[in-house]
């Protein structure tokens, strides 16, 4: 988590700081800081709270000069207070440090630290890197490059480190060990960001820093080193969407923005999948028919709306091709000694491409000899260089904090890649195959369509925004849909939301209900639509209130429900993809009625970088 910033060259850098961290707020909010080097002196200034809370201490205060650093704080060590807001510094005063991650050994570190006669200031982790930086300058009279270089190899945990200091006014130094770092310099410009749109205010051309990489960034140059010291060659990757795509486009939040952009997203990500023969394209999977055929197991890991998404994906992958498909919690998968070899395929999805657990997950799977598919968003991430092969999503930049269209755009991935395993193992055959993609090419027209029903949402929203507590059930790929739509209500509306297999409503939960509590039923799987129905009529029955999410048109559900989202009708398989919208929908428009933000969910981040 934490949105970091960085920036050196001939402007001002307090505004490009404030700018980059209103960009990457998405990543933590609890506090706001940033450091100045300027005439010899480091000016730090950082309050608890949300930017705005930063911006109005810095009123008649503003630092000046042309190099610094910013940081906005999703809390791990220490509360969110003034006094643990990042840039940290050390004794001297004289090196300023922001930090994503967690230090493991910052407690061992600490007591070293203080029996030198170190004073800490914070309850944070982060400081402890500051002084270990000051001691060694102190020691050896090293550069700020040399005494960072020689304090990761002390720290241990998950760190993205960035250093300033003010006897080296024209240099930040940045260091990954796991949590993501971007570097980047154009003419006269040194950037550095925890995420991609930090920088494109000033350049598409970033360098990612892998595990282990060290960047010496100057105004208009980058060195990269890795830990050792030695000095490595620098490769840049172009970002083919610009600032105004992170924007909010007219739009009140990013959220009801990136739920507009769903079909454009669904779009993109199926771009290029059919070729001129008609057959699936996977240009990104290198492996033989044989190896294909070979495969036995697939295993899916991800964590959070990722999971759903995969929950959903087991149903197609296993329908069409045949293959025992497990699920997993990625942060439960390396804990459960899992059976895997060079015949099992695992698929780890992460939007971010830097989920801690999917990225541990996949790289235990790779040990054990397993074959690694990613499915992220972000070129470039850590997860497109632990796979062995990567499917994109193509939903560019999200903002917001709860999954949209990036969920979308994995189902539709997982789909495809399903049907492609289907093709070339020759489980399904090619009219099946065809008449389910022209399914998927029609999917956000349909989506276009689907977004209309807006208004009846935003009804039914007002109505159920004040209960205390709303059940989802569905079964099979329902059932991944009443998880997802439990799971978004509860992250932006505080209300108490769980989802469940409606067929196992008599086997506990059945108990929740009473008079006015809300269920909301998917109905639209056309295999066990009837049981369904069947399990509204128990909800019914026992005095809740019905919302279904049904096919339009549908008689038999109009006549049960207390409200009715209704979708236009796909293949039973890609239902998930519609059933989306109207979730969406329903958790942002009762997060709105609440009067809370949708964009920024109290105690979450967008990327969850450490375990």
């Amino acid at each position: 988590m934490c949105g970091i910033v960085g920036y050196v060259g001939s402007d001002q850098a307090l505004p490009v700081l404030l700018s980059g961290m209103r960009m990457l707020e998405y990543r933590g909010y609890d506090s706001a800081g940033v450091a100045i080097v300027e005439d010899g002196e480091i000016d730090i200034v950082r309050k608890a709270g949300q930017i705005g809370n930063l911006e109005a201490a810095l009123e008649g205060n503003e630092p000046s000069g042309t190099l610094g650093i910013g940081h906005t704080r999703w809390a791990t060590h220490g509360g969110p207070t003034d006094g643990n807001a990042h840039p940290h510094r050390d004794c001297t005063g004289r090196v300023a440090i922001v930090h994503n991650g967690i230090i493991e050994n910052h407690d061992v570190l600490r007591a070293e630290l203080v029996a030198k006669g170190h004073t800490f200031e914070s309850e944070t982790d982060t400081e402890v890197a500051a002084h270990l930086i000051e001691q060694i300058i102190s020691d050896k009279g090293s550069t700020l490059l040399e005494a960072v270089t020689e304090a990761v190899n002390i720290l241990e945990g998950a760190f993205a480190l960035v250093c300033v200091r003010a006897d080296e006014p024209d240099v930040i130094v940045t260091a990954r060990q796991e949590p993501p770092i971007i570097v980047g310099a154009a003419d006269g410009v040194g950037l550095v960001g925890s995420d991609v749109p930090a920088l494109l205010g000033h350049t598409r051309d970033v360098i990612p820093l892998d595990n282990r990489q060290i960047a010496e960034v100057r105004a208009g140059s980058v060195r990269l080193y890795d830990f050792e010291g030695n000095e490595l060659e620098v490769q840049t990757v172009h970002i083919d969407w610009d600032l105004e795509a992170a924007e909010k486009g007219g739009y009140e939040d990013f959220m009801l923005k990136e739920i507009h952009e769903q079909p454009d997203a669904v779009r993109q990500t199926m771009l290029g999948r059919i070729d001129s023969n008609g057959k699936v394209s996977l240009d990104e999977v290198h492996w033989t028919n044989g190896e294909l055929k070979d495969i036995d197991k697939i295993v899916i890991v991800a964590c959070g709306t990722s999971y759903n998404a995969g929950m959903a994906a087991k149903h197609a992958i296993e329908h069409w091709t045949r293959i025992p498909v497990e699920l997993d919690l990625a942060s439960e998968f390396r804990y459960r000694d899992p059976v895997l070899d060079n015949r099992g395929l695992v698929i780890g999805i992460t939007q971010s491409g830097e989920t801690a657990d999917t990225l541990a997950a996949v790289r235990f799977a790779r040990e054990m000899g397993a074959r690694v598919i990613a499915v992220t968003n972000v070129v470039g991430s850590s997860i497109t260089r632990d796979a062995d092969a990567v499917i994109f999503t193509h939903a560019g930049p999200e903002i917001g904090v709860a999954a949209t269209k990036t969920f979308l755009g994995q189902l539709v991935a997982l789909n495809v890649l399903a049907l492609y395993l289907a093709q070339e193992r020759g489980s399904m055959t090619v009219d099946k195959i065809r008449e389910t993609m022209a399914a998927m090419e029609a999917l956000p027209s349909q989506i276009e369509d689907l977004l209309e029903i807006k208004e009846d949402v935003k009804a039914a929203a007002k109505r159920y925004s004040e209960a205390r507590d709303i059940i989802f059930i569905g079964r099979g790929v329902g059932m991944a849909m009443a998880l997802e739509g439990a799971l978004k209500l509860k992250e932006i509306s505080y209300i108490h939301a769980e989802g469940y297999a409606a067929g196992e409503l008599k086997h506990g939960p059945i108990a929740l209900l009473q008079e006015g509590v809300p269920v909301v039923a998917l109905c639209t799987g056309a295999k066990l639509y009837d049981k369904m129905l069947a399990n509204v009529e128990e909800v019914r029955a026992r005095g809740a209130s019905a919302v279904i999410v049904a096919p339009r048109g549908d008689e038999r559900a109009r006549d049960l429900a207390d409200d009715i989202f209704e979708v236009p009708a796909t293949k039973p398989l890609l239902t998930p993809i519609l059933d989306a919208i109207p979730l969406q929908l329903f958790a942002y428009y009762i997060a709105k009625e609440k009067g809370l933000s949708p964009d920024k969910p109290r105690n979450l981040a967008k990327s969850v970088t450490v375990e």
